[in-house]
């Protein structure tokens, strides 16, 4: 959750510190610090802005580290806030994670005579670095972290080196930037694309020691690990706002594109087939299959939903969809051909983490859908599939959730060919795709329709998202993006529920937004917006153009395109996520950063 930045080389380090921050502000918002060497540390409470106006003067130092928290153990306050620092304030620390015995430390250290400020455990590792330290600092942090439990990626520097950063991982993300004026370390890698694209990722269990141009690797153990550079694909431009006025409105107006990409190079007209590298090795495996599980949490995991219905309706593959946070806790009678598919945009969610690696623990096949070459998941994975996104900045998914919906389409259509697909249909559908960005960019084209109508419904405190079928799970996604970005309270359920206990809240203070585009349960869900119009319940209509009977019924209506079948979903979801960035705006709040939100979910 929490951005770790940090440098060490020939520069002024204060100004590149900051600005690293403002690349990792999404991933917490709550409060943020640095530290350089000889001047101490900086905090303040609140978004970047905040600590950036109490830096007054040029602070000399060319390393330090820095970081952007969100909130864990302890409240949003200056004295929470990292850097935290030892009893002596030579050792100082900046953490990403969970030291989950972190009372049994702090008592240890507490019957030592050390003494804390704050209601952190990151205060409680810090200080028990410090009490290890006697000049080694790399030696210290070892023998710290030898008796921590739980999940850290840490940046360690000591007043008396100021040439050297240790850094260290388990469970949360930790990236080295290896640039032509010194290296850099940070919790994404996108943070470091202002200074080089090289980039090292560490492992659970690396400790490295990085100064200005060197950089080693080692276990707990000090056993020497091999960690070569990779390229980061993206470039410095994608995570500009250009002429936007949010991130969010820039990538939701990214999402044709995103398309393109996602599916570039892997359809085959000719042949009705797709061609996805990534999961060669393994087709054989997956198409013995009985029954294929996905795990994810948050919008990715919905985004898995909408794969659930179109692997069974059009692969005939029985699958089950389960959150990640609850998988890794339940028991798990599978057999040995069993198959889990992780799904992660950053490919470092801790609790899609632990299942994965309970699946792999259980010997099952373990495939995964993530945006971020070189992240955890993409790694620990048996096979994969990016879905080329790109950076998304924006707190809420909207163009990595639509570009995952995109590769279980052309996973459903690999698997859908194998098990008896015709060409003819198979052909059909990848022509659809083809088509599909310029469907979307038409839409894209004029979304004043929509801005009214969020105006419109945005002084409501509640409302209520239903659909049928793959758009079950769509309106779930518009519920999740309304309570995310406007703070409306906000429920979806499937509309054939609606007489199973949700209808009772209905009401004219109560709007209902009905997604219900010419498919087969059609008129399953007119029938549902009239039990909602005999309640006085507001409806707003997402439906097919051209459909004139719902205008009759419903109050507002967003009208979406027809398209094949298979890809309705993602036509469907687009309109929802822009009705919740426009209310978002009309009720002015900061859609890129909502409150009590991060963007990477690293901590379990």
């Amino acid at each position: 959750m929490c951005g770790i930045f940090g440098y060490v080389g020939g520069r002024t380090a204060a100004p590149i510190l900051v600005n690293g921050l403002r690349t990792l502000e999404y991933r917490g918002y709550d409060s943020a610090g640095i530290f350089v060497p000889g001047s101490g540390a900086i905090k303040a409470v609140g978004p970047i802005d905040k600590l950036a106006g109490k830096i007054t003067g040029t602070i000399p130092g060319t390393a330090g580290i820095a970081h952007t928290r969100w909130a864990t153990h302890g409240a949003p306050t200056e004295v929470n806030a990292h850097p935290h620092t030892d009893m002596a304030e030579t050792v100082w620390l900046v953490h990403n994670g969970i030291i989950e015995n972190f009372r049994q430390l702090h008592d240890m250290l507490a019957a030592q005579g050390i003494t804390f400020q704050s209601e952190t455990d990151t205060e409680v590792l810090a200080k028990l670095i410090g009490s290890y330290y006697a000049g080694d600092l790399l030696a210290a942090t070892k023998s710290a972290l030898a008796v921590v439990s739980g999940t850290y990626g840490v940046a360690v520097m000591s007043e008396k080196n100021p040439s050297e950063i240790i850094v260290a991982r388990m469970g949360s993300p930790i990236v080295l930037g290896i640039g032509t004026e010194g290296h850099f370390v940070s919790s994404d890698p996108s943070a470091l694309l202002e200074h080089t694209k090289d980039v090292v990722y560490l492992c659970d269990g690396d400790i490295a020691t990085i100064t200005a141009d060197t950089y080693r690797v080692r276990t707990g153990s000090g056993e020497k690990r091999q960690r070569l550079a990779e390229t980061i694909e993206w470039d410095k431009a994608e995570l500009q706002k250009a002429s936007y006025d949010h991130f969010m409105l820039k990538e939701i107006m990214e999402i044709p594109e995103v398309v393109r990409n996602t599916i570039r190079g892997r359809l085959s007209v000719d042949r009705g087939r797709v061609k996805l590298g990534g999961l060669e090795a393994v087709l054989d495996d997956i198409l013995k299959l009985d029954q294929l599980v996905i795990t994810a949490c948050g919008s990715a995991y919905l985004a898995g939903s909408i794969g659930q219905h179109l692997l069974e309706e059009y692969a005939n593959l029985p699958t089950r969809v389960e959150l990640a946070s609850e998988y890794r806790y339940r028991k798990h009678p599978l057999s040995q051909k069993g198959t889990l598919l992780v799904v992660s945009q950053s490919g470092e969610t801790a609790d899609t983490l632990a299942a994965l690696r309970l699946a792999k623990e259980l010997g099952q096949l373990t495939v995964g859908i993530v945006n971020v070459v070189g992240s955890t998941i993409a790694r620990e994975t048996d096979a994969g599939v990016y879905n080329h996104a790109g950076p998304e900045v924006a707190v809420a998914s909207t163009k990595a959730f639509i570009s995952e919906v995109v590769v279980f389409v052309l996973i459903t259509l690999l698997l859908a060919r194998e098990r008896g697909m015709t060409v003819t249909k198979g052909s059909e559908i990848i022509q659809a795709l083809e088509a599909l960005p310029a469907t979307l960019e038409t839409m894209l084209g004029d979304t004043k329709a929509i801005k009214v109508l969020a105006e419109k419904y945005a002084d409501y405190k509640n409302m209520m998202f239903i659909g049928r079928k793959s758009h079950q799970p769509v309106a779930f996604e518009g519920a999740l993006k309304l309570k995310e970005i406007t703070y409306i309270h906000a429920e979806a359920y499937a509309g054939g529920e609606l007489k199973h206990g949700p209808i009772a809240m209905l009401d004219s203070s109560f709007p209902v937004v009905a997604i219900a585009p010419k498919d087969d349960v059609y008129n399953k869900m007119i029938s549902n917006i009239e039990e909602v119009k005999a309640r006085g319940a507001p409806v707003l209509a997402l439906a097919t153009a051209g459909d004139k009977q719902i205008s009759k019924i419903a109050d507002d209506v967003i009208y979406v395109p027809q398209v094949y079948p298979i890809l309705q979903p993602i036509v469907s979801t687009l309109p929802l996520h822009l009705f919740a960035y426009y209310v978002g705006v009309s009720k002015g709040i900061n859609v890129d950063r909502p409150r009590n939100l991060a963007k990477s979910v690293t901590v379990e």
